[in-house]
């Protein structure tokens, strides 16, 4: 987990310290890493580190992008019921550690788990009170420069992912479950409106 949030909350209810969790999805190529960094820069809430099979990229660091692990690894802690949420991706599996993100909900923290739309159906089952935001690029021109701009994808691999993209945008309006969606056209811009998404519940919370 990376900075954690300094304030405590206490659930009306029961007595103890609930945070939030904020689930952020939206395709390849949408900003979603970036503006997460920058939103948690501005409101001290934590963000979960994702573990991944996939390799990592040119400036990627273990622990600080994903915790990148082999398929065997991965693979032990499904069956080790160690993941809140994961799925399979071009390949890769991706999840998200359950242990950080559940000890930091419990300290009365608030946490992004920013992960795709699939992982994100697990998450809202087991948290039906968590906040959804879908994170949208301004076009597909945009996109496929962005994914074009990234390097990391062959003309076929690019494909799949902007026919992926298509997928998850449907189904995340479908689903009903992303209460808000930020356009990422202009990172500042995009930056100013989760963040106001996010001291908008905190302010609800107190």
């Amino acid at each position: 987990m990376s900075n954690p949030g300094p304030k405590d909350r206490k659930n009306s209810k029961t007595g103890q310290t609930a945070g939030t969790l904020f689930v952020v999805s939206g395709p390849s190529g949408a900003g979603k890493s970036t503006l997460c960094r920058r939103v948690v820069e501005n409101t001290g809430v934590c963000l979960s580190i994702s573990a991944t099979t996939r390799p990592a990229g040119g400036e990627e660091v273990n622990g600080r992008d994903y915790y990148f692990l082999s398929r065997a690894e991965f693979e032990k802690k499904i069956a080790d019921g160690m993941f809140l949420e994961y799925a399979r991706v071009f390949d890769h599996y991706y999840g998200t550690p359950a242990e950080p993100v559940l000890e930091e909900l419990k300290a009365g923290r608030d946490v992004i788990l920013e992960i795709d739309v699939q992982g994100a159906a697990q998450v809202f089952a087991k948290f039906p009170e968590a906040v959804g935001i879908f994170i949208l690029p301004p076009g597909e021109a945009e996109l496929r420069n962005r994914l074009r701009q990234r390097g990391r994808d062959d003309q076929a691999t690019m494909a799949k992912r902007l026919a992926q993209a298509q997928w998850e945008i449907e189904q995340a309006r479908q689903n009903g479950r992303y209460r808000y969606s930020v356009v990422n056209g202009d990172l500042a811009a995009a930056v100013r409106e989760m963040t106001e998404i996010i001291e908008n519940k905190q302010r609800i919370r107190k």
